[in-house]
């Protein structure tokens, strides 16, 4: 596509479905209220960790849960769509170049948030989909809690905060066993 004359890049449209299936499937997601996001605000009021903000519009990304008072900014990352490093989610087979567009995009959109978020002072927890599935649920989201508490206490610098995230050697790890198997 032909950007307009001074204007932002033009982002393609979107291709059509493959099936009328497909198209209600594609439809049916959400991004507001979604089981993750129920989780992570339960475990928050569970905790006594009220007064929180949803899709705060003054805050740079609209974060799902926005403690104003406390500069924290939470947001709940679907694996598929903001391309998760702990789980490898698939990639759709058909229309290539248009989802790996949308996703490069959606990584710079987190990224630039992130660092606007940071750079006013926020501290920004970013909480992963596979996170909280069963086997790391109460993990992640005790991390979470003490990462909000911690924040409220201004205890460290802001920055952007990973829960429920293996350490970096661990999951280069997995990702070297994952890539063997393939083999």
């Amino acid at each position: 596509m032909v950007a307009p004359a001074g204007g932002p890049a033009a982002v393609p449209s979107p291709p059509p479905a493959s099936s009328e299936a497909t198209r209600h499937v594609m439809q049916a997601n959400r991004s507001k209220n979604t089981k993750p996001e129920l989780l992570v605000r339960a475990a928050l009021r569970e905790a006594g960790l009220t007064g929180y903000r949803l899709h705060w519009k003054k805050a740079p990304g609209r974060p799902d849960v926005c403690f104003p008072g406390r500069r924290v900014a939470v947001f709940v990352h679907g694996c598929f769509w903001h391309r998760c490093p702990h789980c490898s989610p698939s990639r759709p087979k058909t229309h290539p170049e248009f989802w790996e567009a949308k996703f490069a995009r959606n990584r710079e959109r987190d990224e630039r948030d992130n660092a606007l978020l940071v750079s006013a002072g926020w501290t920004v927890i970013v909480v992963w989909e596979c996170r909280l599935r069963r086997a790391s649920r109460e993990r992640t989201l005790a991390e979470l809690v003490e990462e909000v508490r911690r924040a409220r206490e201004g205890m460290g610098a802001p920055r952007v905060v990973e829960v429920g995230s293996p350490g970096a050697w661990r999951l280069r790890r997995l990702r070297a066993r994952r890539r063997s198997r393939r083999r």
